[in-house]
């Protein structure tokens, strides 16, 4: 049966409306392409992500000193790393926090960085933060590696902390074999700062038990509360009544130049011994001449002529118109090794290539972690003569 003419038209008029369509089609893909090409080179030219380093320390208080030598010492080796093309093509952003010297300060500031997204937390400067700092990284399974925490506690155990210097009973031990067989001591006498005692009271305890080992004697142990207005001269005349030979001062720099001023003062021809906490240059800034000639142990020698120390010191210098002292060391030796395993790691985790894939370069000696993140370092008598620390 012949279709109608009406209905032939209508047929006529969907088909063409069909071929329409697939033109249309056709033409919107092909008018897209430079568009989706034009995303695809723009997301080509987008910066990779950052990679986010995170730093706490003691920047504000009684021994912000440390901390502000420690975060510029950081800040140096990110510098360095971006300059040269950061990791993998990734620049590096640096996060920094302030602990305050305060334990719930400083969980805090660990658990903002955890929050950012770092990868790792360089830091923190004293031991009495380590705690709190590495109770949060480790909710978040971020890895820490200080550049100066010391305390004995932390050794020897499979967590997140890593350091880049010898334990406390590293410094203890070698200063009590040197007093006791170089120098000739046989009785000493210790005044200790309580506010920082996860490492004071390990530092006694070692030189204790290795003094008293050789056939020395500790005749006095005084603790002290640095923030409460220590009367120095008092405690020093409390040291000493027990007639020591030499008198050690387990404190920072700040208390252990006015400690030295005050056994000056009180006619003392005592040995004085610091500690590596006091080993900066605020240590003889403030102590003066009464500070020449008193010994400190510490993890690196200012007069180094190994290359990658004196670079490391002029670009400080320059930066910073400052000398870096032994926490912007530490600070850029922990940095250096936390950006050299990140390099490296692959598919692992960033512990495990800073276990496994070191010794990483350091300024004066290379960074090597044994399995529970501890580090083997040398450690040094520095005695300071002329106003300098001199190796012994």
């Amino acid at each position: 049966m012949r279709e109608s003419r009406q209905a032939h038209t209508n047929k006529i008029l969907r088909q063409g409306s069909s071929m329409n369509r697939g033109i249309q089609r056709k033409l919107i893909a092909f008018l897209s392409l430079p568009a989706i090409v034009g995303l695809g080179a723009l997301a080509a030219c987008t910066p990779p992500e950052p990679v986010r380093l995170g730093f706490i320390g003691g920047l504000s208080g009684r021994v912000a000193y440390l901390g502000a030598a420690a975060r510029n010492g950081f800040q140096l080796a990110v510098e360095q790393a971006n300059a040269a093309g950061g990791i993998n093509g990734r620049q590096i952003e640096m996060l920094v926090k302030d602990d305050g010297q305060d334990p719930a300060k400083a969980r805090q500031a660990a658990e903002a960085l955890v929050a950012a997204g770092v990868v790792a937390i360089i830091g923190p400067v004293t031991s009495a933060m380590a705690e709190p700092v590495l109770a949060a990284a480790t909710a978040g399974g971020t890895p820490v590696v200080s550049p100066t925490v010391t305390t004995s506690a932390l050794t020897g155990k499979d967590d997140l902390f890593l350091r880049v210097t010898e334990d406390t009973r590293g410094y203890s031990d070698l200063a009590a074999n040197h007093h006791f067989r170089k120098t000739g001591l046989r009785r000493v006498a210790m005044v200790f700062d309580t506010r920082n005692r996860a490492y004071t009271e390990d530092w006694v305890q070692g030189f204790r038990q290795s003094f008293t080992a050789l056939g020395g004697e500790v005749v006095a142990e005084v603790p002290f509360e640095s923030g409460d207005m220590p009367n120095h001269p008092a405690l020093v005349r409390e040291l000493l009544a027990g007639k020591p030979d030499g008198l050690v001062f387990v404190s920072s720099a700040i208390d252990a130049a006015r400690f030295a001023q005050a056994a000056r003062d009180a006619g003392s021809r005592q040995t004085l011994i610091g500690v590596e906490w006091a080993a900066t240059e605020r240590f003889i800034e403030l102590g003066g001449k009464a500070v020449d000639g008193v010994y400190l142990t510490q993890f690196f020698d200012r007069q180094s002529a190994a290359p990658e120390f004196r670079s490391m010191r002029q670009a400080y210098e320059a930066r910073f118109k400052a000398t870096p002292g032994f926490a912007s060391v530490g600070a850029y030796d922990a940095t250096s090794a936390v950006l050299q395993a990140l390099a490296q790691k692959g598919n692992g985790t960033l512990k495990q290539a800073l276990l496994e894939k070191g010794p990483f370069k350091g300024s004066q000696q290379p960074v090597q972690f044994d399995r529970f993140g501890d580090a083997r370092r040398q450690v040094f008598i520095t005695v300071i003569r002329d106003g300098q620390f001199v190796v012994e």
